[in-house]
């Protein structure tokens, strides 16, 4: 029994090995030029760039950890103070299993590409990176259960290594200010101040 499964074992292997070299599918080559990759692409291992990142592997395997603590450090400061001084404003994702140099947060009533217009010295974006090219709300964010308006006013904050605590504290202090600016304009945000259920609204078609 033990035979017959090495045999097998050694006939799947040489059949593996024959396909790699023989695939029943042809793969077209993406550039033309020498020979090598057995043809799919030509071109010289570029040395300098591996060197590059067998060191910024290593590199991260040694500060990974502390680059991963000082970014929740950070986007925990900037939510702290945007949800001290904002109200109805939510959080997009599960807030335990989540990356912290990622934070999506939606602003009620707030229309998010406003938002990023008044924000126009930050590097921000509206909805998820899926959708950053496009007017439309996230289907990332629909398909976790919000609606379209409040996909509509979300904004993705980008945190990073490099990311300071003056960063964190201006954007927190601008969004704070704009968010607030942009719902004092906003008719449906004086209507919810006022106790109005938005939802319950029969709004006329023209």
């Amino acid at each position: 029994m033990h035979k017959n499964v090495v045999s097998k074992v050694c006939m799947f292997g040489s059949l593996l090995h024959s396909t790699r070299i023989r695939p029943r599918v042809r793969v077209e080559a993406i550039q033309s030029g020498g020979g090598q990759e057995r043809g799919i692409r030509s071109g010289t291992v570029p040395t300098p760039l591996v060197v590059g990142l067998g060191e910024a592997c290593e590199i991260a395997s040694r500060e990974m950890e502390y680059d991963h603590k000082w970014m929740e450090f950070l986007s925990k400061r900037l939510m702290d103070q945007i949800f001290a001084s904002l109200p109805k404003v939510i959080r997009n994702g599960d807030p335990v299993h989540s990356y912290p140099g990622c934070i999506n947060l939606s602003f009620a009533y707030v229309e998010g590409e406003s938002l990023l217009m008044a924000l126009k010295d930050v590097a921000l974006s509206s909805g998820s990176a899926c959708t950053s090219a496009s007017l439309e709300p996230s289907y990332v964010l629909r398909a976790i259960g919000n609606d379209e308006d409040l996909a509509h006013s979300s904004i993705r904050f980008g945190i990073g290594r490099f990311t300071t605590i003056e960063e964190i504290d201006y954007i927190a202090e601008k969004c704070i200010k704009h968010v607030t600016r942009l719902r004092e304009m906003s008719p449906l945000w004086e209507m919810v101040q006022e106790g109005i259920d938005i939802k319950s609204i029969q709004w006329s078609q023209h």
